[in-house]
């Protein structure tokens, strides 16, 4: 970890995974705002250190906010954050600019004229960039730039920075009064199986970050992200506390249990009976196809082979996770355990979004599973933030 020598504040912060990723890169957290409590309960719990504020953020004054950090306008180094990002969404059942949420951008861009930080970080869904199509990010760029931030925006690939799945972020880096270099955003660490499915131009430009030839690192998989956590059946809680199963036989787990005093949030939903019975069919890599059609539920025995490729899917140890959601239920992804006869747990998913063992999600399993899958994976976070960190250093030499 570098020493957290740096000072930001983090708006729209969830149970605070961008702050995680940017902690670990060398950035103080001073100050988040979160609509949700359990969520705000959380991201203090892992952040004590900085002031949260559980506010609708359209009722909060800037101004008052810098007061009271102390700090003068320019001052700070760092505003992060991502408005909701369900209204602009690809997979969103109606995108539209009806959708008070998608305005929430603007909240953000208030924040920044009061602070007049050094760099700015916007994180949101892939889908921004084709939303109306592209009027909503232009108007984003467009804002920063009139604000006087030199800005540059890319999708990048969580795997391709050591995130065992298959997600990708739109970020948003400024820099004040700068022409945002070329090198701003992170090269790819390591070469993973992942494409995207959506809009990857914007004005003409791919917003894709890619692996060189020279990258040498291979993607995390699954079994090295959750292969040392303890053994579960369906339905089995077992202790608050859980040792681990093995010693860690990789550096990832090495990573993920620094720090740790042991396994929490650890506990196997009970799946049905009828979902048990379906599992004994399915192997790793496998999904719906391979349960008996007279097992399978009524609206699914008229889908195509080739459709819902992901449901009741068992992943496979050696290759990466999908997309970990706000529900880790098999109905709707790969979530069945490679070798368990079980979903995910929130530990797992956790891992699986890199979040460290020694960060606790607070409120019930369910509020648990929401704030993993809302969340910006750290270590993507920290691949950004470490780029920016060297950028705003440069800039003080």
């Amino acid at each position: 970890m570098f020493s957290n020598n740096l000072k930001c504040i983090d708006l729209f912060a969830g149970a605070g995974g961008l702050s995680e990723g940017l902690s670990e890169a060398g950035f103080h957290s001073m100050f988040a705002s979160e609509i949700i409590p359990v969520y705000a309960q959380t991201y203090k719990f892992n952040h004590p250190d900085a002031q949260v504020m559980v506010k609708d953020i359209r009722t909060i004054n800037p101004e008052i906010i810098m007061k009271n950090l102390g700090l003068q306008r320019g001052e700070l180094d760092l505003i992060a954050g991502g408005p909701p990002c369900q209204g602009f969404s690809i997979n969103a059942p109606v995108r539209s600019i009806l959708d008070r949420r998608n305005h929430l951008f603007k909240e953000y861009l208030r924040f920044v004229k009061t602070f007049a930080p050094r760099a700015i970080l916007i994180e949101n869904v892939p889908g921004l960039v084709s939303f109306e199509h592209g009027a909503t990010l232009h108007a984003i760029l467009d804002s920063l730039s009139q604000l006087g931030y030199g800005t540059g925006v890319r999708i990048l690939g969580a795997a391709y920075y050591g995130v065992p799945q298959m997600r990708w972020r739109t970020i948003i880096l400024g820099l004040r009064g700068k022409v945002l270099p070329g090198n701003a955003f992170p090269e790819p660490l390591y070469h993973a199986p992942i494409k995207p499915n959506f809009t990857t131009t914007f004005d003409g430009k791919s917003l894709i970050k890619l692996p060189s030839p020279e990258t040498e690192g291979r993607f995390i998989t699954v079994k090295e992200a959750i292969g040392d956590l303890p053994e579960l059946k369906s339905g089995e809680r077992g202790s608050k506390i859980k040792g681990y199963r093995c010693d860690p036989f990789c550096d990832y787990q090495r990573r993920m249990r620094r720090g740790s005093s042991g396994v929490y949030n650890h506990e196997a939903g009970r799946l049905s009976i009828q979902n048990l019975e379906r599992l004994k069919y399915i192997k790793p890599g496998g999904n719906w196809t391979d349960i008996p059609e007279k097992l399978l539920p009524a609206g699914m025995k008229l889908a195509r082979k080739s459709d819902h490729t992901k449901r009741y899917g068992r992943v496979t140890p050696e290759g990466l996770a999908s997309t970990i959601l706000t529900k880790c239920d098999p109905h709707w992804g790969a979530f069945f355990h490679y070798d368990q006869d079980r979903s995910f747990t929130v530990r797992e998913a956790a891992r699986i979004q890199s979040f460290p063992d020694y960060y606790i999600f607070t409120g019930t399993q369910s509020e648990q599973f929401a704030q993993v899958g809302n969340a910006v994976p750290p270590l993507l976070a920290e691949a950004v933030g470490i780029n920016l960190k060297l950028l705003l250093q440069k800039e003080e030499r």
